[in-house]
């Protein structure tokens, strides 16, 4: 019983557990702008339940995939699985069991979350691969956190309607923006590994432009979803102050450089879509 308990805390560790908060908010933000309120509590539950499986089956096969690259760079060799703190056959099955939960919840809400749950599935799994060949990666990424609102949205209703895909497409810019100034952490050792991240293919200015002009579709994105929406002043105000927190990510990169980014990039962006999803809720409750 002790080695599980240490297994499951190595396993919770590898996959940042607490990083859930950057798309639970988009998935909620998705069911209430569905529901023009907040839905009732198994459909929360379940949503809960999706997200937390989907993001944990996603991250460990990262960790998986990437063993054998993280085991060579210097940043990430201290990782569970290169230091052998966890065996790939438990991380295997911690990814079968999460996979399962995700599908297991995606049946419970409804008929179309369940037949596009493998899709999703397909897509927040198979980003872990494409930096080996498409420079797209950071948008594929991009992609995976962008379908939080979608399902959170189809878990209420059955279809799709602007405001969510406007969201959806804004959480991707924004996903894919602070990944691009992630990777700038790794430039050299990719470019040497020969992996397909764009500081690696086209240099750190460029990266850089490339990630403010994410950025800054992002934050418009935001604002348009929220004028789709009719979701007034309050929303408007987080709208901007999740743009000043993205500016100041760049400030900060510009001030001490990319080994300051983990601090920066998951207390930050933490925080833009909590209080994103918090404007919602309180918008419409009002």
């Amino acid at each position: 019983m002790r080695r599980f308990f240490h297994n499951l805390f190595e396993l919770l560790e590898m996959i940042k557990i607490g990083h859930s908060v950057l798309a639970l908010p988009f998935a909620f933000m998705g069911a209430l702008l569905a529901a023009r309120g907040l839905p009732d509590a198994r459909t929360i539950f379940f949503i809960l339940v999706a997200m937390v499986g989907a993001r944990s089956a996603a991250m460990a096969f990262n960790r998986l995939a990437d063993a054998r690259i993280d085991a060579a760079n210097p940043r990430t060799a201290g990782r569970a699985l290169p230091a052998g703190k966890i065996s790939r056959r438990a991380t295997l099955l911690f990814i079968g069991v999460s996979a399962v939960l995700f599908m297991g919840a995606a049946a419970q809400l409804n008929r179309i979350c369940f037949a596009l749950s493998p899709v999703a599935l397909l897509v927040i799994l198979g980003y872990s691969l494409t930096k080996r060949f498409t420079s797209a990666t950071h948008l594929v990424l991009g992609l995976s956190l962008g379908l939080a609102p979608l399902g959170g949205w189809l878990a209420v209703r059955g279809d799709l309607g602007l405001s969510v895909l406007v969201l959806a497409g804004a959480v991707l810019f924004w996903v894919a923006g602070f990944d691009i100034l992630y990777a700038l952490q790794d430039e050299e050792f990719d470019r040497r590994a020969g992996l397909f991240s764009l500081p690696a293919r086209v240099g750190p200015t460029w990266a850089r432009r490339l990630a403010a002009l994410c950025h800054l579709a992002a934050a418009l994105g935001f604002a348009v979803t929220g004028r789709l929406a009719g979701l007034g002043p309050i929303y408007a105000g987080a709208v901007a102050l999740s743009s000043l927190i993205l500016l100041a990510q760049h400030l900060l990169l510009s001030v001490r450089g990319p080994l300051r980014l983990p601090l920066a990039f998951f207390t930050l962006n933490g925080l833009v879509g909590l209080g994103l999803g918090l404007a919602t809720w309180i918008s419409l409750a009002i």
